[in-house]
């Protein structure tokens, strides 16, 4: 009875907070009620028993993507309009295959992975999150280290195109460089 009262209290919060997410048109608000949505999806997964899915549900969708994203409006204006440079066509479809190839092999290497036995027996006794670590370090290591080292190129990626915008210093700068760089940039935008 408990779980399902758990259940629909926070399947309305969630589809709450998505709504909200959805219709403001304040980013702040869309980005509070989005941090608030993933926490109550989290919710979903305490109810569920996995505890381990429910912190790594906070931890890092709520904690590091959220935090990620405020940064990321806190470099932006969000008033101005973006227009997009076009690339190198034939480095966006190689990129792109090489993507695609790299989520093909993580979701095929459990598949071919299939006679690999953990070394170590999975325990009644141990929790769930010991589970987890057994089977993702043992059986999943492949998909597990190709994700991260997915997820070390992105972050190189991002410093760089972060760095090379970044070549004026206002901490730097007197008063009358900020104007002359202020009218500059407003001529170049009109």
């Amino acid at each position: 009875m408990f779980e399902a009262i758990a259940f629909y209290v926070f399947a309305f919060l969630t589809i709450a907070m998505f709504y909200i997410v959805v219709t403001t048109k304040q980013a702040l608000y869309a980005l509070t009620a989005l941090a608030a949505g993933m926490i109550f999806i989290s919710a979903f997964f305490f109810i569920l028993g996995a505890d381990f899915l429910g912190a790594i549900q906070i931890i890092v969708y709520t904690g590091a993507v959220m935090a990620l994203y405020a940064f990321g409006m806190m470099f932006f204006d969000t008033t101005r309009n973006v227009q997009e440079k076009k690339g190198n066509k034939y480095l966006i479809v190689g990129l792109s295959t090489l993507a695609a190839v790299l989520i093909v092999v993580i979701f095929a290497a459990p598949m071919v992975s299939e006679n690999i036995v953990a070394l170590y027996p999975v325990v009644d006794g141990v929790g769930n999150t010991q589970q987890v670590g057994l089977v993702l370090f043992t059986k999943y290591l492949i998909p597990f280290e190709v994700a991260a080292i997915m997820l070390l190129v992105a972050m190189v990626a991002g410093i760089v195109l972060s760095g090379k915008k970044m070549d004026l210093s206002l901490t730097l700068m007197d008063a009358d460089e900020i104007k002359a760089n202020e009218e500059k940039n407003k001529k170049v935008l009109s």
